[in-house]
């Protein structure tokens, strides 16, 4: 496969800025021409880099999700309790301010294969995490990875105060001694 051309690299980077800040700024149904304009392309390089508008919702936060993989990924220092839970906060945190975005990033045909990858990479740093906790046995023999991102999810949705929800949780899957 040939290189990517410089000019069709700045404009998908282009495209990126304009559509976090749109999307930051209106939610994630604002009007793909307008991310087209903001970026200061034509329609066909936005729908050239990005054919869906699930492509562009996932893309424009794949870095974050990357990054967010890579501090749970790289919490092997810490207490493997304090590890899982305060990844789980940063999950929680994460999924409650892009709420909109991960629903429409979900939703029917918009769900993509980018979008797959980024659950996976979750799903792969919770696993980690978890395993972690569990050979330490800071936490239930039986807690399935799935299910703790799941209650986190729910807990990112709920209403109300997210970080007692998710003490809550944590005080249902955790070992104590005595």
């Amino acid at each position: 496969m040939a290189a990517r051309r410089v000019d069709a690299t700045r404009n998908a980077e282009r495209l990126l800025a304009a559509a976090r800040e749109l999307f930051d700024e209106a939610g994630p149904d604002v009007p793909l021409d307008e991310v087209a304009r903001r970026a200061g392309v034509g329609n066909a390089t936005l729908y050239r880099n990005f054919p869906t508008r699930g492509d562009l919702l996932v893309a424009a936060y794949a870095d974050e999700v990357a990054q967010l993989c890579a501090r749970g990924d790289a919490a092997t220092t810490a207490d493997p309790a304090e590890a899982l839970f305060d990844w789980l906060g940063e999950f929680v945190a994460h999924v409650a301010t892009k709420r909109a975005l991960a629903h429409a990033a979900t939703s029917g045909e918009q769900r993509t294969e980018r979008f797959d990858e980024w659950h996976a990479a979750m799903h792969r740093t919770a696993a980690g995490l978890v395993d972690r906790a569990r050979r330490s046995g800071a936490v239930r023999p039986d807690l399935d990875p799935a299910d703790l991102l799941a209650l986190a999810s729910g807990v990112a949705l709920a209403s109300g105060s997210p970080a007692r929800l998710l003490d809550l949780v944590r005080y249902g899957v955790e070992t104590r001694p005595g």
